[in-house]
């Protein structure tokens, strides 16, 4: 007996190792692909980026051309990655350019606005958006709404505007309330150059919407080059500050930026696709619930077994008022032959109870909530309903 029940094949419905495999790997290779794709894009990326506004670099966004440009005309550029060092070399006779000053921290942005404030010296700031135009250049507001246009007509009286006339300067706009300031370069009535004028010390500070007319594969398009070399120019010696990430001086005031605002927006945005793309996928995948579908199989299975699989099915779904339902279901079908009443009428209380109290002398009442009462509340009471059905069914049957 005992070898007969060990020779019986296992009805345990667990997922095997193999069946995970074959139902993940679908979204194992989407998740490999859109993870190389990730890396192709950043690569390519980093290539075409390397190097971007430093004027060491001859890359298509470096700036190395102006740098030589400046030379010619005897204008020494020196590059500085730390605060402490471009702080200590501002002065009368020197051009200060922040080539990203949106990477400061609120410290290092305040501490910089105080070295320059009164040094004397030029102050140009490319690309300066909400988070450091504030506090860099008081008085300027940067518009949420960058411009539409790239390329701009000067608009306004400032000498090294004029003579360079139309260039590439869209990128931010701003707003000032100086009185005194210059604003250039309007796009929808926003300037996307300003020139603030010191207050004391004969210096100014230039705020620069955008970087282009400092790239090198752009220097050479409309008076780009003209409006550079005047801005950076106008002092013997240049200044380019490239913040780093790594500089000590942003963790001076415990204020240091949180990595989510270090990220590119391109990559935020990207991240959000994926997520979309892997929402869409797997809504596209789901199986849905819904009725039983009626199949020939291409085997004989046991009854014993496919009724182990549906029980198995409800109790993983804890689905006990289906199993109630089903269970009184084949009950009253049975029931009604026994009793005299049509198969049709079977699931009708009105029908079927006063002949079941017929054959049984039994209460209408107790009937009826065994045959068409409410669900039961949990396992135990499952069984008890089963056995008190087959009970009144063998009660049935020997009337």
């Amino acid at each position: 007996m005992s070898t007969e029940a060990s020779a019986r094949p296992s009805t345990s419905t667990a997922p095997t190792a193999r069946r995970l495999w074959t139902r993940a790997r679908g979204f194992v290779l989407a998740a490999v692909l859109i993870l190389a794709a990730a890396i192709a894009m950043a690569a390519v990326r980093s290539t075409t980026r390397h190097g971007t506004l430093d004027p060491r670099s001859a890359d298509p966004y470096g700036s190395r051309a102006v740098a030589q440009l400046l030379a010619d005309r005897g204008v020494s550029t020196r590059v500085v990655t730390t605060l402490g060092a471009a702080r200590a070399a501002t002065g009368p006779d020197t051009t200060l350019l922040v080539a990203v000053p949106d990477l400061l921290t609120s410290g290092q942005q305040t501490r910089l606005h105080e070295a320059t404030e009164t040094s004397g010296g030029r102050t140009v700031l490319v690309a300066a958006g909400s988070p450091s135009v504030e506090q860099l250049a008081p008085g300027v507001i940067a518009d949420p709404a960058d411009s539409v246009h790239s390329t701009l007509a000067p608009g306004c009286t400032l000498p090294e505007a004029r003579r360079a006339g139309t260039a590439d300067t869209g990128g931010i706009r701003y707003t000032t309330t100086h009185l005194d300031a210059d604003s250039c370069y309007p796009s929808e009535r926003l300037a996307t150059l300003v020139r603030i004028p010191a207050a004391s010390g004969g210096g100014d500070t230039v705020v620069l919407g955008a970087p282009d007319i400092l790239y090198n594969d752009r220097l050479d398009k409309q008076g780009n080059a003209s409006l550079a070399l005047q801005l950076l120019g106008s002092r013997p010696h240049l200044v380019w500050y490239l913040p780093s990430l790594s500089d000590s001086a942003a963790t001076d005031t415990g204020d240091r930026k949180d990595f989510l605002d270090l990220l590119p927006s391109g990559w935020l945005w990207g991240t959000l696709q994926l997520f979309i793309a892997a929402a869409l996928a797997a809504f596209w995948r789901a199986r849905r619930f819904g009725p039983l579908v009626t199949e020939r199989l291409p085997v004989a299975i046991r009854a014993s077994e496919t009724t182990e699989g549906r029980a198995r099915l409800y109790r993983k779904a804890n689905a006990r008022d289906r199993a109630a339902a089903a269970l009184r279901s084949s009950t009253r079908t049975r029931l009604a032959p026994l009793v005299g009443i049509p198969v049709t009428r079977a699931h009708s209380p009105e029908a079927l109870l006063p002949a079941l109290s017929a054959h049984l002398s039994g209460g209408g009442t107790a009937l009826h909530s065994l045959l068409f009462g409410p669900p039961p509340g949990d396992d135990a009471a499952l069984i008890a309903l089963t056995d008190q059905l087959d009970a009144l069914e063998r009660e049935v049957r020997r009337s």
